[in-house]
């Protein structure tokens, strides 16, 4: 019954943060702000919906899976990496970004 309760509101939390991120893929102006939507708010809600899932499959018949634990160690350790690549590659490219970006001072010249 608890564990009901526990798979539901995780996969509410997982969805809800999954949607943010790809309406803020969506919404924001420029690909240095659209990257923080995906790389972000979707790999919270990606690891809350796999928790959800070893959460699940522990109090049924089949146990703990070790593939929801491979699944969210992977993805929480590439998609951050990914990012940081996207991110490279656009100052590498010297992608024009919006007026309000923040954080462009910081950016070395190479």
């Amino acid at each position: 019954m608890i564990s009901e309760w526990v798979v539901s509101i995780l996969l509410l939390f997982g969805g809800t943060f999954i949607l943010i991120g790809s309406i803020g893929l969506i919404k924001l102006p420029d690909f240095f702000m659209r990257l923080h939507g995906p790389t972000k708010a979707t790999t919270l809600g990606m690891a809350s919906i796999l928790i959800a899932a070893m959460v699940f499959f522990a109090n049924t018949k089949t146990g703990l899976s070790v593939k929801e634990i491979l699944i969210t160690i992977f993805l929480l350790i590439t998609a951050p990496i990914s990012g940081y690549m996207l991110i490279k590659s656009a100052i590498h490219h010297k992608l024009k970004a919006k007026e309000g970006t923040k954080g462009l001072d910081n950016i070395e010249d190479s």
